[in-house]
């Protein structure tokens, strides 16, 4: 999930996303092949993907199968029951459906942050405003609040988003809580085991467990506004290879607290490399750190020339997002790219 590319108070302007290789090498076309993709915030050290039997590839999504993955997901996520979970092709399909639910109202979203919430919910006759802080939200009855952010990793502690629903809810409104980065995060983020009303939270499958190609979110959520979410999805959301593969990942928690292990040692591998090339930290979660450097343009285009795809930001010049290298030759290609960068700053 990407950062909007500019949005000022008041004013939400395009998308720009990650992980476009193809726009990459149009950009590079000398770049060296493989491309190491380390634009977007997606585990490089995927779960192992169970064999499926072939039935499971000719028939449509069965029930049972979306029960398991429900139930799989209440237990990992700390839901209160399957009936609070809905599963959906990826979370920014919810991220488009939920503003399609409610009457156009005024939305505060905590920024700066992923840019497809501002622009879903104004895509839907909203009023939507970036705002730095909980402290700005005004008469909003709407606050969307991404939690680990993405891209600077701030978090903002759970009992003070209670308090925000609590408020939200008097207003008739709703707030939305994105989890997409909380899989690694410190105990005690998700807001999902004691979830108040007025609330749903969005959590991604495919950057934790790394298997974003299938596609696969949850909205977690109190009965009523489950029920208009898979309404609005219809029949067969999920994919049955994607069911059985996720319920699987998600029961797997030896797997996710390895992987996590190897994660906070990856993040500090990495951290020492920035700093080692004259960066700065920002911030970022587990799976990317959030960076600056007065020449950070040049460097990505550096990188870029090297066959190494960062995430920059137009509104932010000086910062590059980078995520985490998955195998020891992307580890050596980035440190040799950081070097030749060094060379031109």
């Amino acid at each position: 999930m990407e950062p909007a590319a500019s949005m000022g108070v008041g004013r939400i302007e395009a998308a720009v996303h990650g992980g476009d290789l193809a726009a990459a090498r149009l950009r590079y076309p000398s770049a060296a092949e493989p491309w190491v993709d380390l634009s977007t915030g997606i585990n490089p050290h995927a779960y192992p993907v169970p064999t499926l039997g072939a039935d499971v590839w000719q028939r449509l999504p069965q029930s049972d199968a979306e029960h398991r993955l429900l139930h799989a997901a209440a237990q990992r996520y700390g839901a209160a029951d399957a009936g609070s979970v809905v599963a959906a092709p990826g979370s920014q399909a919810l991220i488009q459906i939920i503003p399609r639910l409610l009457e156009p109202s005024g939305v505060a979203v905590l920024g700066p942050t992923y840019g497809e919430h501002a622009a879903s919910w104004a895509r839907c006759g909203h009023r939507v405003a970036e705002r730095r802080g909980l402290a700005e939200i005004g008469v909003a009855s709407i606050v969307v609040v991404v939690n680990p952010n993405n891209p600077t990793g701030r978090t903002i502690a759970a009992d003070e988003l209670s308090a925000l629903a609590a408020v939200l809810a008097q207003r008739g409104g709703l707030l939305v809580v994105d989890e997409a980065f909380a899989d690694f995060a410190a105990p005690g983020v998700s807001i999902v085991p004691h979830l108040p009303p007025a609330t749903v939270v969005l959590r991604s499958f495919g950057k934790a467990y790394g298997l974003a190609g299938l596609r696969l979110g949850f909205a977690i959520a109190h009965p009523g506004l489950c029920r208009a979410v898979r309404a609005e999805l219809g029949p067969w959301a999920v994919s049955g290879p994607a069911a059985e593969v996720a319920a699987a990942a998600l029961a797997d928690a030896h797997w996710l607290a390895d992987v996590g292990g190897r994660l906070a040692d990856d993040c500090r591998r990495l951290d020492e490399l920035l700093l080692m090339h004259g960066f700065e930290l920002e911030g970022g979660t587990q799976l990317f750190r959030l960076a600056k450097h007065r020449r950070a343009t040049v460097i990505a285009d550096v990188l870029g020339g090297a066959g190494i795809h960062v995430r920059r930001f137009p509104a932010q010049p000086s910062w590059l997002r980078f995520g985490l290298p998955g195998t020891d030759e992307q580890w050596w290609r980035l440190a040799a790219a950081l070097s030749a960068a060094a060379e031109r700053t």
